[in-house]
């Protein structure tokens, strides 16, 4: 189940120290002493490995045309984000087969009921957005002031339904042009929709006519919840558009990444978005993405989410590798990612 990139703990860290490259060292437990842990290091050896991503952060960032094209391209020819991202009524008709990308031995064929719910026109093949940014709900958004910043890009994507309101509009925003909905939430939040399905309704106001992206055909037990947001989203008239991912497309999406390194059993949430973005945006800014316990600037505990502290998945996804190859594409200038507060000058 494709669930969102976010804070991780020290645990986290560790692991990821490990999956990291040349440009860190192999980690070494440190000598034992006698003393206590520096007042300076509050994370208990964290600290560390927090200031090697910095050093690899702290570069002036510059866009890299030749880099982000070479990448762009490579990513559009094994992936094909631009027309096969989304399942639509032009490339997946009555009769297709679907085959989930979470269980390679099972598969749907498209009825006409399931074909109707099916978006008409391809949501990103005739266009392409100049800015655009991707919104994770790591902690490190808390008090971040990022979301002016947010809001200025051309199309946003944010992830799993998260809460604007109540004062989070300062540090993440409230603009939608796209908004992830995990099955899991829709199962835990609004019971399936196998009641009432106002709740769901009203809670996506807040995403006003925005795209509703959901993995319909990743799993089995994915489909009827899914297809029951979609009617739900019909039968109560609201705005938001519903669209489903190509569960061919992510099958290639993780191809894609596996030759790059990454070992997931599935990849997140938000390197999904960051994928493509990166097809259909020119100019693609993360926020909330930082898979690590403590802030960046100062060392200090984060929560696992800007709104809660809920723990994820941390054997599902692979979040600190994830994080490195996406460090090493801000590195590189391919997009930006942008780590701890933001003020006018980072845009």
């Amino acid at each position: 189940m494709i669930t969102l990139l976010c804070v991780g703990s020290l645990l986290t860290t560790l692991i990821w120290y490990v999956f990291n490259d040349n440009n860190v060292e192999p980690h070494k437990p440190p000598p034992q002493k006698k003393s206590a842990p520096q007042p300076s290091d509050p994370c208990n050896g964290c600290g560390e490995i927090i200031n090697k991503v910095l050093e690899r952060y702290s570069q002036p960032w510059k866009k890299r045309e030749d880099n982000y094209q070479k990448f762009r391209s490579q990513l559009g020819s094994k992936c094909h984000g631009l027309d096969k991202a989304i399942v639509t009524q032009g490339n997946t008709p009555v009769g297709a087969k679907l085959v989930y990308d979470g269980e390679k031995k099972r598969s749907l064929q498209v009825t006409p009921e399931i074909f109707s719910t099916f978006t008409k026109e391809r949501p990103f093949s005739n266009k392409t957005w100049d800015t655009c940014a991707v919104v994770g709900n790591g902690g490190i958004l808390t008090n971040s002031s990022c979301g002016p910043m947010i809001d200025a890009a051309q199309f946003v994507i944010r992830c799993n339904l998260p809460p604007l309101a109540n004062g989070y509009e300062t540090h993440v925003g409230v603009k939608t042009d796209l908004v992830t909905a995990n099955p899991s939430i829709l199962v835990e939040k609004y019971g399936a929709l196998m009641g009432r399905r106002r709740p769901l309704v009203e809670s996506l106001r807040s995403y006003g006519d925005s795209l509703l992206l959901l993995p319909a055909f990743s799993y089995g037990h994915n489909t009827p919840v899914s297809l029951r947001a979609a009617y739900s989203i019909e039968d109560f008239g609201s705005p938001a558009r519903p669209i489903f991912f190509n569960p061919e497309y992510l099958q290639s999406l993780a191809v894609f990444w596996g030759s790059r390194g990454l070992r997931a059993v599935r990849l997140s949430t938000g390197i999904i978005m960051a994928s493509l973005a990166l097809e259909v945006c020119t100019n693609v800014h993360l926020y909330g993405f930082w898979p690590f316990g403590h802030h960046p600037h100062g060392l200090h505990a984060l929560t696992n989410h800007y709104y809660d502290d809920r723990q994820t998945k941390k054997k599902f996804h692979a979040m600190p590798a994830e994080f490195d190859l996406l460090l090493r594409l801000h590195s590189q200038g391919v997009l930006r990612l942008h780590l701890g507060d933001c003020r006018p000058a980072d845009g």
